[in-house]
Order: C-alpha cells, then sequence, then structure tokens
C-alpha cells in the first residue's frame, strides 16, 4: 500500500472537496479494508472524490498488491483525475451506479481494466466512487506472429512479455487494428477493439477472421497486396477505412486504421440543412418584403395628396433597403456566414433611391479607396436603414429650388473604426430638427452599431458622419 496515512486523507478532503467530517470518516473506514481487498483480488485499489466547484476527481486514498513489478511505480495519491482520461470514474459519479470499461487508459498511460462502484452516505448522496483496476491480458498471444515484424513495429506495440504498453496508439480515437494472414485480429488499440465489439456484437473474437463477423472489410481484404483507402457506410455509421499490408520473412500482416466520420458527417448534414433553412428563410423575407412594397406602390396609385405620397415613397425606400440586404446575401450561393458587401449595399441603395427620387438631376458618387467592408446581415440591415435616411434627407431638403446636385458618399477605415461620409453640395441644414428619420439614424448607430452620428460643419451642402468599430460582425479587407 502506498504510505499515506489518515491525516493526509482529512487534509485533501479537507483543501479540496466539500465533504463533511462523517463523510470523510467513512472513506477513512472504507480506505483501512482497501490493502485486504488489493492484495485478495490481486487488484489495484484507490479512492476518488469530486473536488470543490471543479470538473474534475481527485485521488484521496489508494492500495497496490504485493508484486515485485507493479502498474504504478509512484503513488498517484494527490493526483487530478480528468473525464477525458478516466469516463468510467465521472460515469459512476453522475449515475450513481457501477461503471466498468474492459480497456481503459489511465492518465498515467497505463492500460487497465476499470470497475468503478459509488459510494454513498447516509443521506444517499455521492461522495467518492471507488476504483478496482487490474491489468489488462493481450486477446492473443501475439508472439509468434510478431516474432519477425519490423522491430520499429513490434516496440511500439508489445514488450518481449507480450503485455500492451501505454503507447501513442492507445490513447488515438482512430481504430488501430493488426490482423495475420487468416485476417484474425492480432493486436487492437481501444478505439479498435470497441469498433469491433460494436458492430460484431462479439466481447471476444480471438479465433474469427475479421472479415467474416464485419463482412464489410471483404473488399478492403481483397485488395491483396495493395495500399487501400475505402470510405464505408454501414447502419448509418460512415468510415474511411485505411489497409496497409506488411510483409515479414514467414507470415503476412495486415494494419488497418479506421477513422470514424460518423460525428463529421452528421455535423455536415446538420450545417447543410441549417444552411438551407436560412436561405429559404431570407428568401421569404424577401419575397414577403417585395409584396409589402407591391401592396404599398397600389395603394399609392389612388389619389394622394403630396404629402402622403412623400411618406409613402419613404416607407418603400426603407422597405427596398431591408430587402437589398436579403438579394446580395441570395445572389452568392457559397455565402454561409451571410456576409454582406456595405459598399455594395450602398450602390445598390442608393442607386434604387437616385431613379425613383423626383428631385433634380442628381450626381451619385461612391468613394472607398480599395476599402472592403463586410458585415453580418443584423448590422447590414441597420446600415442599410442608417444610408436610406441619409439619402433620403439630402434628396429631400437639400436640392430645393435647384437644378442639379451631387451626393458623395464615401468610406475610410481610421485603424480599428469605420467612417461613413455623406456629403451633398445643396442648401446647407441650418439647424437640426427632430424627425422620425433623425430618431431612426441615432438609435441604429448607437445601439445597432456602437457608433457615433455627427453633423459636420461644411462651407457648402451638409456634411454627416458615421462612425463604427470593427467588431466580430464587422469584417474589412483591404486590396
Amino acid at each position: 500500500m502506498g504510505g499515506f496515512n489518515l491525516s493526509n486523507i482529512q487534509s485533501l478532503c479537507r483543501n479540496y472537496t466539500n465533504l463533511s467530517a462523517t463523510d470523510i470518516d467513512k472513506l477513512i473506514e472504507i480506505e483501512a479494508t482497501n490493502k485486504y481487498y488489493a492484495e485478495l483480488t490481486d487488484c489495484y485499489m484507490f479512492i476518488d472524490c469530486m473536488m470543490d466547484n471543479l470538473s474534475h476527481a481527485i485521488v484521496v486514498a489508494e492500495a497496490f498488491p504485493n508484486k515485485e513489478k507493479g502498474l504504478y511505480e509512484k503513488s498517484v495519491i494527490g493526483k487530478f483525475v480528468f473525464e477525458s482520461f478516466e469516463p468510467a470514474v465521472f460515469t459512476a459519479f453522475k449515475q450513481q451506479e457501477k461503471s466498468s470499461i474492459s480497456r481503459a487508459v489511465t492518465q498515467e498511460g497505463i492500460t487497465v481494466e476499470q470497475n468503478v462502484i459509488p459510494i454513498f452516505n447516509e443521506q444517499q448522496q455521492v461522495i467518492a466512487v471507488l476504483i478496482q483496476e487490474k491489468t489488462v491480458k493481450m486477446q492473443t498471444t501475439p508472439k509468434d506472429d510478431f516474432q519477425n515484424m519490423p522491430f520499429a513495429l513490434i516496440e511500439h506495440i508489445v514488450e518481449p512479455n507480450s503485455q500492451p504498453i501505454p503507447v501513442v496508439s492507445d490513447l488515438l480515437v482512430e481504430s488501430i487494428i493488426l490482423t495475420n494472414h487468416e485476417n484474425k485480429v492480432i493486436y487492437s488499440n481501444p478505439a479498435g477493439y470497441h469498433f469491433i465489439s460494436e458492430l460484431s456484437g462479439l466481447e471476444n473474437f480471438d479465433n474469427v477472421a475479421l472479415d467474416k463477423i464485419l463482412p464489410f472489410l471483404q473488399e478492403v481484404y481483397d485488395k491483396g497486396d495493395d495500399v487501400f483507402f475505402l470510405e464505408i457506410t454501414i447502419e448509418r455509421k460512415s468510415f474511411i477505412v485505411k489497409k496497409i499490408p506488411i510483409r515479414s520473412q514467414n507470415d503476412k500482416v495486415t494494419l488497418l486504421i479506421i477513422h470514424d466520420l460518423t460525428e463529421l458527417k452528421l455535423k455536415e448534414n446538420e450545417l447543410m440543412m441549417k444552411t438551407f433553412a436560412i436561405r429559404e428563410i431570407h428568401h421569404r423575407v424577401k419575397n414577403n418584403l417585395q409584396t409589402v412594397t407591391s401592396l404599398l406602390r397600389l395603394q399609392m396609385r389612388n389619389e394622394l395628396s403630396a404629402v402622403n405620397a412623400s411618406a409613402f415613397q419613404e416607407a418603400l425606400n426603407r422597405i427596398y433597403s431591408i430587402s437589398s440586404v436579403y438579394e446580395l446575401i441570395l445572389e452568392n450561393e457559397d455565402n454561409a456566414e451571410e456576409k454582406v458587401d456595405v459598399i455594395a449595399l450602398a450602390k445598390k441603395i442608393g442607386h434604387k433611391m437616385i431613379g425613383t427620387s423626383n428631385t433634380a438631376t442628381i450626381q451619385l458618387a461612391f468613394h472607398h479607396e480599395h476599402l472592403q467592408v463586410f458585415c453580418h446581415s443584423k448590422k447590414a440591415v441597420s446600415l442599410a436603414l442608417i444610408i436610406c435616411e441619409l439619402l433620403q434627407n439630402a434628396l429631400k431638403y437639400a436640392f430645393v429650388g435647384r437644378d442639379e446636385g451631387a451626393i458623395d458618399i464615401h468610406f475610410m477605415q481610421e485603424a480599428s473604426t469605420i467612417s461613413l461620409h455623406i456629403s451633398d453640395n445643396g442648401v446647407g441644414m441650418h439647424e437640426v430638427k427632430a424627425s422620425f428619420g433623425m430618431e431612426i439614424i441615432t438609435r441604429l448607430v448607437e445601439y445597432d452599431l456602437a457608433g457615433s452620428f455627427s453633423i459636420i460643419p461644411s462651407e457648402e451642402g451638409t456634411h454627416t458622419q458615421i462612425q463604427f468599430p470593427v467588431s466580430e460582425e464587422v469584417f474589412i479587407v483591404n486590396d
């Protein structure tokens, strides 16, 4: 037994757990008998407790059988235990029942058979788990099968005494399987063992040809001595099987590396379905906006006063601005991230509004200094409405009594900030009046873009500026 006294157990529990004094006494009582069970069963015994406010456990007690050479060279008391390495331990904690695993790789890199039972207090709460570990024996005796194989391969799989050693293959999620000339398994890592066991329903397959219990592998073996790759789908599971023939002087060994693609395929299908669903939603939103636009245009055909007609046109412009976002998204079928080209959006909105306005001849100019700005759909809708309102104000008030005019839209980057300037050469704004359009601009800039809106003094016309930061939803690409 490891050299660990009762005061140390008490110290660990008090420092790392929230167990009561009564709970700790119970663990001390159990720990006192562990050394007898370890010797009687020739197994290694441990007590693990969950740590307070942490997702992992800690070893508080251990007992080893008397052996010349044991699994553990040093005491593991006080070591943290993580779920990714010892899932059976955490299953017993969570499900409050016995948990077992026939081939587990501990954090020390040791392959063991592990049985775990929860320890309850008087209130029937799980306060710890009792763990029994013993050495995993080889499924077969591979000495004859491996004696003529390349030394580099042998030393990475078995020791001279044919006992499994902690190797990289035991930690891989891929299934590593070796079969002899009769296609019988002579080695498998834990993932390979579970792969065969799950699909065949067998716990022991020492003397059975692998292609007999897993017929879908027959095609792999039929390829002879060629290195072969094959993607297989069976029982809603997908795999990539890589076969590598290994020749020795007296025998032929086949190495199979099997990568489970099932979860990846499911994620791909989920992502594809999500993408299709989102595009369908965008398509329906665009169609619905076009329907609303059509209804408003029908209403405008009736006799309306100039004030009402102007209000209807403003509403149409806002709806078109929002619809433009979805049109740009739908134009690119590969646009899975729903990115919108902001400058293309501004041009689309600007040209549409100039074309439908009843004002003087307006020259619209865009400047972006080779800057490319992209953003997600939500930000794009906000920007579309802001641009729409600023252009509407310019078209409505800047060129009264004039035959022609010019509006400049200028995008600039200043460090991690984007600036949008919209200026005209009109009559100018003598005072800022509160209006519905101005309220839309202010709210969208401040709340949706986390930016600022200002009117810059100008000798001619009106010059407005929007500034907003680059964020996770805003992207800049410089040519």
